[in-house]
């Protein structure tokens, strides 16, 4: 499949580095301290945050700072006739365990975990109906706004966004088609737009060469998608009602 037609367009009518639409809901579940509605192109998280509080996993708590945990999950719409419902996969794979992995990874360098000592984060990520490409940045994204509802203190807003090379040009923000096994990606998160990276993660070979043209473009990219974030965050202030 050619993913970049001659007229320099992907399948899904985006240029090369044109990131999908993004819109986002924050405080819609007042049954956590944070929680968040995010939808990248066809791709929909939600995630609530729960803390923190005392740490319940005694193996992981520390003295001088709080742990972050990630719990990952997929709602899949029923196919049968007689329902129509979401029922949640059970158990975990290899892709849901690296998610959970990496996201843990990202927000224990973007949070303040030093104010908490002794406690835990608990991060819930849901995927809802279907993914379509650019999971674990869309993960990531959802996570940002929901502690940011929940008033973590963080470094800053943490955006990610997915790059990949075809046919020796750097696209954005993948869709599920442009995700196979031969495209080199790459997914980057800083915080606040800046050039301070949380997380790189490299799937697929990459040629040396290419790899100063793809960092510098996902971190454009991701300036692109804190604009968007900080969008919805300020949005969201200006409609809730100030405590007298």
């Amino acid at each position: 499949m050619k993913i970049i037609n001659e007229h320099g367009f992907r399948c899904d009518g985006r240029k090369a580095q044109q990131i999908r639409n993004i819109s986002a809901q924050l405080g819609m579940d007042a049954s956590s301290e944070g929680a968040a509605y995010l939808v990248q192109g066809n791709t929909q998280v939600i995630c609530h945050v729960y803390g923190p509080h005392e740490a319940t996993q005694r193996s992981r708590m520390q003295d001088d700072r709080c742990f972050i945990n990630c719990q990952y999950e997929r709602f899949l719409k029923s196919r049968s006739k007689k329902q129509n419902n979401m029922k949640k996969r059970t158990g975990k794979d290899r892709k849901s365990g690296d998610v959970e992995r990496l996201v843990e990874k990202t927000f224990e360098t973007a949070v303040f975990t030093t104010n908490f000592p002794r406690s835990q984060i608990d991060i819930h990520l849901m995927v809802t109906f279907k993914e379509d490409g650019s999971l674990l940045s869309t993960c990531i994204n959802a996570a940002t706004l929901a502690l940011c509802d929940a008033g973590i203190p963080m470094k800053g807003v943490v955006s990610a966004t997915t790059c990949g090379i075809a046919e020796g040009t750097v696209i954005c923000d993948l869709n599920n088609r442009e995700e196979n096994d031969l495209v080199p990606r790459i997914t980057l998160a800083t915080i606040s737009g800046r050039d301070e990276c949380v997380l790189v993660e490299l799937q697929n070979r990459v040629h040396v060469a290419h790899l100063p043209n793809l960092l510098n473009t996902g971190k454009a990219m991701c300036l692109a998608v804190h604009e968007c974030l900080h969008t919805a965050i300020r949005d969201h202030l200006l409609h809730t009602i100030p405590i007298s």
